[in-house]
């Protein structure tokens, strides 16, 4: 027992040794006492601080004496014909994937043309030119010789493009020009103009709508739209197609829950597209203007299908219903539809304008419109301003096409999409009935939407043999928000004179009638 006693005597005092050498060892070093204070002061009431310390300076000098990780200390070391073995027995994933049968399907039938874009075409399989109702060449503007002249010379000037973005060097004098004119076209303070068509709405929406926003939105809008609307991460709900009381209805919803939530204040929209391209449909402008100052919104009015074709001036759905432009907030549009152009525009007051000259990304990051095609735009809205009897000559091509595919013999077969005989829409979707779908189902439970397009497609090979150039609808059916119908688009040109017009309108309807006749029999 003393033994042991004496033992742990003899290494306390080694260990009390030990300490006061280090302690006079750490005294000799310069400037220690001032350590030795800290240390004391700083620990004396908070042991948990000194055990948090210690651990992370074990856990430093543990992770500096291990062992270093390299990642290719674990690699398996190949002979050469192992290599080669593997590099022979290696197969790539396919770039795409495979086409289905409907894939390749769609593939053949698209038509390949043969020189210049016209109101007769030259189609491959075809001898010869086909009545064009498949392009939106409603005035006939791609055969002005005016136009033809003017793009011409511009190209001789100022070469084919900028080859950079409007904020940089690629802004030059005619683009400012068409801005004017397309402001001044229209009734309001300034415009911008976007090099892509489809990139302009996709590029205006997200410039002024952000996160936690509100964006109430027609579920009928074109797919450029709901691109615009998706990309801009805002609060989304949508009404009905056209349908003001069911706006109404989401204004008042969106209204309640503000007051009931006590959320903060937010940005806005409402968004509608003032002629349908997927109904051919007009919107009720002035029930829209009324709602959005009833429960202050901002209106976002897609007119990429409407410029240049309705009103009494062409000016879009604000001349057809005698409204100020600067009445609508943001008035966007397509220079590639009527306007023998290419690329967008977005008009409305200055600081919307000159907002989007920062933030509008198709403006910032991409090359600016060729200047031969600006000056084209440009052009034809001036023909458009000097010649109205275009658009009385159009709206009687339509009025006429419109009477033949309404009649008795097609009722059992077919719909058009906004049928009235007095609507001024140059264009309109044939849709296969309801009825007719359930009677030719053969025992299937439902018409498959690829038979729906094989059946339209075949009335579109029949329009070709017989001299006439239509096309399905195409939508990207995996992303539409809802996606429209399958439908045959018909465009009306007045580039085909009021007989050539008539005749077309018949062999749309005989072929109708001959195809659906012999479906599924």
């Amino acid at each position: 027992m003393e033994t042991t006693a004496q033992m742990v005597h003899d290494h306390a005092m080694f260990i009390n040794s030990t300490v006061a050498s280090v302690y006079e060892l750490i005294e000799a070093i310069p400037g220690s006492h001032l350590v030795m204070n800290y240390i004391k002061n700083a620990y004396q009431n908070d042991p948990f601080r000194i055990a948090l310390e210690l651990f992370l300076v074990f856990f430093a000098i543990k992770y500096m004496l291990s062992k270093k990780y390299k990642p290719n200390d674990n690699n398996v070391v190949l002979t050469a014909k192992e290599v080669d073995d593997l590099v022979e027995e290696w197969q790539p994933e396919p770039l795409a994937p495979k086409l289905s049968s409907y894939d390749r399907f769609n593939l053949e039938k698209i038509p390949i043309v043969v020189g210049a874009q016209s109101a007769k075409t030259k189609v491959i399989g075809h001898t010869k030119p086909l009545m064009n109702l498949a392009t939106t060449n409603y005035l006939n503007l791609i055969a002005s010789e005016q136009i033809r002249e003017k793009a011409i010379y511009t190209l001789k000037n100022y070469g084919v493009g900028s080859c950079g973005p409007p904020g940089f060097y690629g802004t030059i004098d005619v683009h400012m020009e068409l801005e004017k004119d397309i402001a001044k076209f229209l009734g309001t303070e300034d415009a911008i103009i976007y090099a892509q068509g489809f990139s302009t709405i996709s590029s205006v929406i997200p410039a002024f709508a952000k996160r936690g926003d509100y964006l109430v939105v027609d579920d009928g809008v074109s797919f450029a739209i709901q691109k615009g609307v998706q990309i801009s991460r805002s609060i989304i709900r949508y009404y009905k197609h056209n349908d003001m009381e069911d706006l109404e209805r989401v204004l008042n919803d969106v209204q309640h829950e503000h007051v009931k939530n006590k959320k903060r204040l937010t940005r806005r929209f409402i968004v509608s597209e003032g002629l349908s391209a997927n109904y051919g449909d007009i919107a009720p402008l002035d029930k829209l203007v009324e709602l959005k100052k009833k429960f202050k919104y901002r209106l976002i009015l897609d007119e990429s299908q409407s410029i240049g074709v309705l009103g009494h001036r062409g000016a879009g759905l604000t001349d057809l219903y005698n409204i100020d432009a600067k009445e609508v907030d943001m008035i966007v549009g397509s220079l590639s539809n009527a306007i023998c152009g290419s690329g967008g525009f977005c008009v409305g007051n200055v600081e919307i304008v000159d907002h989007q000259r920062l933030s509008g990304s198709a403006y910032c990051f991409s090359a600016s419109m060729p200047a031969m095609l600006a000056v084209s735009a440009s052009e034809a809205f001036r023909i458009i301003e000097q010649q109205p009897n275009l658009l009385k000559e159009l709206a009687e091509r339509v009025s006429s096409f419109r009477q033949v595919l309404t009649h008795k013999s097609l009722e059992p077969f077919v719909y058009l999409e906004a049928a009235d005989i007095n609507s001024p829409v140059p264009f309109f979707h044939i849709r296969i009935k309801n009825s007719y779908l359930k009677s030719h189902s053969a025992g299937e439970e439902k018409v498959s939407r690829e038979s729906e397009e094989r059946l339209l497609q075949d009335v579109v090979d029949e329009c070709a043999y017989q001299g006439v150039l239509l096309t399905r609808a195409k939508y990207v059916y995996e992303q539409e928000q809802n996606c429209p119908k399958p439908s045959i688009k018909i465009c009306i040109t007045i580039g085909l004179t009021k007989k050539e017009n008539d005749k077309a309108a018949g062999i749309v309807k005989a072929a109708i009638v001959k195809v659906f006749s012999k479906w599924r029999k």
